[in-house]
């Protein structure tokens, strides 16, 4: 299939194919004419290349983890034993970034709940701090 098919089946932009094929994560092959000729598993490796990014995952990554998921239906493939402990840190990181989010969700959940009144009390207190 060519880029504009894959990139309709996949669901993204023909330029963000090119980016994931600059980075080594797709490998088309090239038709006499220059055209990039993509078989029809790409439209599963483009998804697992969007999953892992929107994880968070850079395309260095993405590059090591896509060998070992070989489908869509086996979880890691059995000869990648290693890249356990790599997911393993990717996954703590994922964990901090997820908490201090939620702490800065918690911090506007309190502003919220004060409401205007309290709005209204900052904006009062600034008025008075400012020089005359």
């Amino acid at each position: 299939m060519r880029i504009s098919e894959l990139a309709r089946e996949a669901g993204t932009t023909p330029r963000a194919l090119r980016y994931y094929e600059e980075q080594g994560l797709l490998r088309p092959a090239r038709l006499a004419s220059g055209y990039r000729h993509y078989d029809p598993q790409a439209v599963g490796t483009v998804r697992h290349i969007q999953l892992l990014l929107s994880a968070g995952l850079n395309t260095a990554a993405i590059a090591e983890i896509l060998p070992c998921i070989p489908d869509d239906v086996t979880v890691l493939a059995p000869t990648c034993p290693e890249l356990l402990d790599a997911l393993a840190v990717e996954r703590a990181r994922i964990t901090a970034s997820m908490d201090r989010l939620g702490a800065a969700r918690d911090v506007l959940d309190r502003l919220i709940q004060a409401g205007p009144a309290a709005s209204e009390s900052v904006t009062l207190r600034r008025r008075e701090q400012r020089p005359s």
